[in-house]
């Protein structure tokens, strides 16, 4: 097998572990986010929102697989298909919240978790461009 191919699909391995393995750094993300002010004075908490959306981690880790395997594949209409497949999935429940907080943590999670997923593929495709 020639060399060339033998590295990318280390690159491509390596980079859809790191892809992958988030969950630590959003779950700090979404825990630094200031409360906005609430009626109580606790205001809902990151551990709320996992109570009200139940999964969320599974489907995080579904989420920046799909993200890093569009991109590297070079099919970015990919991201298409995943945002509107996490946000049709999770309207109802979005939709049924009183606080509007969980659907903002909701978002920025999303967007953080595909940020994080679109920078390990910029990698990934850089290293097999450049090499």
């Amino acid at each position: 097998m020639d060399t060339t191919v033998l590295i990318d699909v280390a690159t491509i391995a390596i980079c859809g572990i790191g892809a992958v393995l988030a969950n630590p750094v959003i779950r700090f993300l979404l825990q630094r986010i200031a409360p906005a002010p609430a009626v109580d004075a606790r205001g809902p908490q990151l551990l709320d929102a996992e109570r009200e959306l139940p999964g969320g981690r599974w489907i995080g880790i579904l989420e920046r697989i799909a993200v890093y395997a569009s991109l590297v594949a070079a099919f970015p209409a990919g991201l298409a298909f995943v945002i509107a497949i996490k946000g049709l999935g999770r309207y109802p429940e979005l939709r049924a919240q009183k606080n509007p907080r969980v659907g903002e943590l909701f978002i920025i999670g999303t967007f953080a978790s595909m940020l994080w997923a679109a920078a390990f593929a910029g990698i990934a495709v850089g290293v097999m461009h450049w090499w």
